[in-house]
């Protein structure tokens, strides 16, 4: 009983502890290049020998760069009278 008992307290502070080191989401973007970083973390190049957090990081960031690049309205062409 008091195996199975610690047992899911482990889990319960280990679940609820890894939100808690992120900010919350701010929008789609910010979602989605969560989600990719969290995929590609294990299965990305890593050269510099990161470790697992920075090397997420740099998914991450380079994923909303990409988001960014290309402005709040890409396909918008100013209109001047």
């Amino acid at each position: 009983m008091r195996i199975t008992l610690v047992a899911v307290a482990f889990i319960a502070v280990s679940t609820s502890a890894a939100p808690a080191n992120e900010p919350p989401i701010q929008g789609p973007a910010d979602a989605a290049c969560r989600e990719q970083a969290r995929a590609q973390v294990f299965t990305a190049p890593n050269p510099n020998r990161l470790s697992l957090w920075d090397l997420g990081s740099q998914i991450w960031h380079t994923c909303m760069a990409s988001y960014h690049a290309g402005g709040p309205n890409p396909g918008r062409q100013e209109q001047r009278f």
